[in-house]
């Protein structure tokens, strides 16, 4: 990185640090002539050259309402700005070649906000979203961009723009989120057959790939974080509210046979397309909650279900290069 590249980053990292929330105030609002207010200017700059040569009284009157009318206008843009708050929903994760929705919210501690348009850096005039905020009140406003390739990303910049009352000036704000966005590798469609299963580390016999939905039933115990609500014993979970327990959940034991193994070396092609099929049969075993595992060469996610489990999977194959 060249010195003028670091001292633009070292001030911009100090101006606009990242964070989540977002107040706009006289440090981080930047205002200038739109074209319109450019033509605005030309033409009191003709208007006062033409009274001065004629010593027109009404022209320089002229002259100088519309200048006074102009500072107004930018006092107000400016102003439209000033005092807002933001915060940002944290995204969810989304697969390669999606879009991303971020959803911001709004809060305006006084008078009423109009023409607020929101956009995410780089994109055109076309995808500012534009919002009103109503006096003392909120809005809510959803910004989407393509996701961009499988990984954990910084967001983009978002810009915070207005042109209100008159359009002469535009005023805007830079905001630099925190949050991070994963993006998982796009799943094969259709998710395709599941590979042979091998013989595994413990001895466990090799199995077809016909995978049974049903697993044996051993017991109930409470529930816990990332069981499904088909596991939950719906007959008893009314009295388990009303005695302030935890629901109850079958317990289940999954034998080794029923034990799917989504191994990288079962794959074939380039590294993306591997990656995307483990990530449909990652989708495709939850699905039929079969429990499964992740073997990626010396990475190793033993078998599990649950919301935590895919992520935990689906997060490796992100990160996998």
């Amino acid at each position: 990185m060249n010195p003028l590249r670091q001292r633009w980053q070292k001030w911009l990292d100090a101006r606009h640090p990242r964070a989540d929330v977002h107040t706009m105030g006289q440090n981080n609002i930047y205002i200038v002539p739109s074209r319109p207010g450019l033509f605005f200017c030309l033409t009191i700059g003709v208007l006062l050259i033409g009274s001065i040569n004629d010593q027109l009284s009404l022209g320089y009157m002229l002259s100088f309402l519309l200048a006074g009318a102009g500072l107004a206008s930018m006092q107000a843009t400016h102003g439209n700005l000033r005092g807002l708050s933001l915060d940002l929903q944290p995204p969810q994760p989304v697969f390669a070649g999606q879009e991303v929705q971020l959803e911001i919210r709004l809060h305006n501690a006084g008078r009423a906000r109009f023409g607020l348009g929101f956009r995410v850096s780089g994109t055109p005039e076309a995808a500012i979203a534009w919002v009103d905020a109503p006096e003392k009140g909120h809005a809510v406003v959803s910004l989407r961009y393509a996701a961009p390739a499988r990984g954990l990303h910084e967001l983009p910049e978002l810009q915070i723009i207005t042109r209100f009352p008159l359009g002469l000036f535009r005023a805007w704000s830079l905001w630099r989120p925190a949050s991070r966005l994963w993006v998982y590798p796009r799943p094969e469609s259709p998710a395709p057959a599941f590979a042979p299963q091998q013989a595994g580390p413990e001895g466990e016999h090799a199995a077809s790939v016909q995978l049974h939905k049903g697993l044996e039933f051993e017991g109930v115990r409470p529930y816990r974080r990332g069981d499904t609500l088909r596991q939950v014993i719906w007959k008893k979970a009314a009295l388990a509210l009303e005695t302030n327990q935890a629901l109850p959940v079958r317990e289940t034991h999954a034998p080794a046979s029923r034990q799917l193994w989504l191994d990288l070396q079962d794959t074939r092609g380039a590294l993306e397309e591997r990656l995307s099929r483990l990530s449909a049969w990652v989708l495709e075993a939850d699905r039929m909650q079969s429990p499964y595992g992740l073997r990626l060469a010396t990475r190793k996610i033993e078998p599990e279900l649950g919301a935590q489990h895919r992520r935990a999977c689906l997060e490796q194959l992100a990160l996998w290069s």
